[in-house]
């Protein structure tokens, strides 16, 4: 068997993340909110309010301190020359590996918070599929699509 690919995104990435899911469990707050709201209009039993809130605080506490942490020690990825290899999941790891020969073209991306923390995700397009490494920083981003793009150009001229 395949050893893991040995590059880890920035730890910086937990942060973006964090913050995602905290606005995530902001609507889903709202939601709760409005459920505990309907009971009380309609005299439903105040068990359901009560059960939304405390659905809302379970999925919130996963999602905001559990979950992050999770991703970053799993989402891994290494370039070789002929390849690129990435491993991803948390509770179905995935492992894909993406010949050079099979890639088109390479971008990196940065939304309001990646860019906040200087990160950059890194987006590999194929044929058929479009394989992203994220919350990388941004010097490395660019390093990575720059050597990507360069292993690729190389592998078609030898093909």
């Amino acid at each position: 068997m395949r050893r893991e690919p040995k590059n880890q995104i920035s730890r910086n990435g937990v942060k973006v993340w964090k913050i995602s899911a905290a606005i995530t469990s902001f609507v889903l707050f709202l939601i709760a909110a409005g459920l505990f709201t309907v009971t009380v209009i309609f005299k439903w039993p105040i068990w359901i309010g009560i059960l939304g809130a405390i659905v809302w605080l379970g999925i919130s506490v996963f999602i905001i301190f559990i979950i992050p942490n999770i991703r970053h020690r799993i989402w891994r990825y290494e370039v070789h020359e002929n390849e690129i290899d990435i491993q991803h999941g948390i509770f179905v790891v995935t492992r894909v590996i993406v010949p050079m020969v099979r890639v088109q073209h390479v971008d990196t991306s940065q939304g309001p918070l990646l860019r906040k923390y200087n990160l950059a995700s890194v987006e590999i397009s194929t044929a058929a599929t479009t394989h992203s490494i994220p919350a990388l920083d941004v010097e490395e981003a660019d390093q990575l699509r720059d050597s990507i793009s360069r292993l690729a150009r190389v592998t078609e001229d030898d093909v």
